[in-house]
């Protein structure tokens, strides 16, 4: 049975990943009721979040525990995590390389810090797609609550992690609409010359 990709859209965008049978869920967000009723009878194997900031990861024990998954994310982000989530830790920590199988694809653990000290992408090459959380979307690297941590750091980040996949590749952000691989590398010349300031004037995150 073939995989497919659903979006949950509210504060942030949530991907479900799976088939008829049984999913991934991509940054749960704040509401697990929206996230779960898209899941529906499907078995969720695991909850994967971006990155450890409360708009995606609020949910994740609520939409993990129905099916007694885990929640998954890198170690570095344990402090925002942790202004979520106090006192619960999730079960994985993942590293760069890591990998998730779902239906008959695989879900690729990509470290890309910057944004946060922990952030990560996944990439699924047999549905040709990129989940960026807040690495990068269409506009460009993403800031969090007006200031971005280590702006150097996460547009190399998206220079190693991103631009590297075929052009064709779907980026699927935590924020946004879809765009390529091809558009941000058309674009990216423009983030570095505009500077964090520039892109954060231009940013409503």
């Amino acid at each position: 049975m073939q995989a497919r990709i659903d979006r949950v859209a509210g504060t942030v965008n949530t991907w479900i990943i799976g088939d008829d049978d049984e999913v991934i869920v991509i940054d749960p967000g704040e509401s697990a009721d929206a996230v779960l009723n898209v899941v529906g009878q499907r078995e969720v194997l695991a909850v994967i979040c971006t990155h450890g900031h409360a708009r995606h990861v609020a949910a994740a024990f609520d939409v993990a525990s129905r099916d007694e998954a885990p929640v998954a994310l890198h170690k570095a982000d344990r402090l925002a995590w942790r202004e979520a989530h106090s006192g619960t830790e999730p079960g994985i920590q993942m590293e760069d390389g890591g990998v998730f199988e779902v239906a008959d694809v695989t879900l690729e653990v990509i470290y890309a810090p910057g944004h946060t000290p922990g952030s990560i992408c996944l990439y699924c090459e047999e549905l040709g797609a990129l989940f960026s959380g807040d690495v990068v979307r269409s506009g460009g690297p993403v800031p969090h609550e007006g200031f971005f941590e280590d702006f150097p750091r996460q547009l190399s980040s998206i220079g190693a992690g991103v631009l590297t996949l075929d052009g064709k590749t779907r980026i699927l952000a935590g924020h946004g609409e879809e765009f390529t691989v091809a558009d941000a590398e058309r674009r990216f010349d423009s983030w570095v010359s505009a500077g964090p300031e520039e892109l954060i004037d231009q940013s409503a995150d």
